[in-house]
């Protein structure tokens, strides 16, 4: 875990300490190297900005997309209520599955009409539809498909970058990837034939058909996104703070009980205080036992935990160490 300490260790976190107690304990913390992770990023932004002729914003409503749109706001001096001149100069976009979380989806809604930014939001059931993506069963998770419909989305707008909010600290494969990630006319990512990043300096040459994923926040971990949460004050969807929720324990994790990940015979669900530390397709996202209900109490909790986030929320990252980096070559965010 990559905590800046001013002068002393922080005791492990005690759950549901109050908010006072917390930001009394993040005195001992220091967030000045977020001003610099900041300035790489919106470096980053003004870059695809300068080089792409038609770039988006991936936007879910999650944490880590809400504070890629707060880095790109300070980047173009975005406003509320403002788009276009003087205001964020790429659309969002956002491959819904169906099988979101409503509060996440109305939240990505509110705030890209409060910053008055375009939304474009492309669905698998609309590809499921046209015959391009076909489930093995119907309770599959849409998750892994949504990779087709992102490929078709690039198809239909012809974007050639799209900036999103992977962190090299979430898993395996994401650590092995560059800020600026070719992909070929395929969409696929071959992780041998990545092109250097000596000093900063991009090589964003494309031929046609062929686009760029881009990852301004590469460089930022889980407990950097939670302390600019925390000193930028950014709002998120309410799944992210301690919530009561019916769950069933199943592999080590805990499974929320819902029509889309109903009990399974011989299972007894138990009411628990969660919270989610990454929201995803409902299928195959877990909360984790948590008292936390602010910011500054979630980066205590986050400075204890010894597991990523994603190791200990989705379960369809746990069939094979190579199931992401297999996902990735195929087209997946």
């Amino acid at each position: 875990m990559n905590a800046r300490l001013k002068s002393e260790q922080l005791a492990p976190a005690t759950p549901g300490e109050g908010a006072l107690l917390a930001h009394e304990r993040l005195s001992h913390l220091s967030n000045q190297h977020l001003d610099a992770l900041e300035e790489e990023t919106i470096f980053i932004l003004r870059e695809v900005a300068a080089t792409f002729e038609r770039p988006t914003l991936l936007f879910s409503g999650g944490k880590d997309s809400l504070v890629l749109l707060k880095c790109a706001e300070k980047a173009f001096g975005a406003k509320n209520g403002t788009s276009g001149s003087g205001g964020i100069p790429y659309p969002l976009l956002m491959i819904d599955t169906g099988h979101n979380f409503h509060e996440v989806t109305d939240f990505r809604d509110f705030r890209a009409k409060e910053l008055g930014a375009k939304l474009i939001v492309r669905n698998v059931e609309d590809s499921m539809k046209r015959g391009t993506v076909r489930l093995a069963h119907p309770g599959e998770s849409r998750n892994v498909h949504q990779s087709v419909t992102l490929l078709e989305a690039i198809e239909e707008f012809r974007f050639d970058a799209l900036i999103g909010g992977a962190r090299r600290d979430e898993e395996k494969a994401r650590a092995k990837e560059r800020i600026f990630s070719h992909r070929d006319s395929f969409g696929q990512w071959q992780p041998k034939a990545q092109r250097p990043e000596l000093w900063t300096l991009f090589n964003t040459r494309l031929q046609p058909g062929e686009h760029f994923r881009v990852f301004p926040i590469s460089n930022w971990t889980e407990l950097d996104v939670w302390q600019y949460i925390e000193r930028e004050k950014i709002a998120l969807p309410s799944l992210y703070y301690s919530h009561k929720r019916e769950v069933v324990e199943r592999k080590g994790l805990l499974v929320p009980v819902t029509p889309l990940t109903p009990l399974q015979d011989g299972e007894k669900s138990v009411e628990r205080d969660v919270r989610f530390r990454t929201v995803g397709d409902i299928t195959c996202t877990c909360p984790v036992p948590s008292l936390a209900s602010s910011a500054a109490e979630i980066v205590i909790e986050t400075l204890a935990a010894d597991v990523s986030e994603r190791g200990a929320t989705r379960m369809d990252d746990k069939t094979s160490d190579a199931s992401m980096e297999k996902r990735k070559k195929d087209g997946y965010f």
